[in-house]
């Protein structure tokens, strides 16, 4: 298995394999043939509450983080769905966010890399 991140909004490419979106809200302005995405795991993805909360501010990684951990803990069933879309080969999970260090793809490539 080979797990990359990308944002959504970059070129697909031959080498990413199964693209996976893990945003809760469909990219704006991108059209679905543009985006060229396998599969949409929106119940991945961090809920309203902590994405609102986060708002992308670097300064609140960290806890966003530990929520986010719990979150996926508490409902494993979207995170299980992804363990068994990655065990086949080269995936790219792709993300809409701007700030490429700080989003939950990030994090999910971390809890599943280990």
């Amino acid at each position: 298995m080979k797990l990359k991140i990308k944002r959504v909004y970059d070129e697909p490419a031959e080498d990413d394999g199964t693209r996976i979106l893990v945003d809760r809200l469909w990219p704006r302005g991108l059209s679905k043939e543009k985006a060229r995405v396998d599969l949409w795991l929106k119940d991945v993805a961090p809920s309203n509450e902590l994405r609102k909360w986060f708002a992308h501010d670097p300064a609140k990684w960290t806890e966003f983080k530990s929520r986010y951990h719990a979150e996926l803990k508490h409902n494993g069933g979207p995170l299980a769905t992804l363990q068994q879309a990655i065990a086949g080969g080269t995936v790219t999970l792709l993300y809409g966010a701007k700030d490429q260090q700080h989003n939950e793809a990030v994090v999910l490539q971390h809890l599943l890399s280990r």
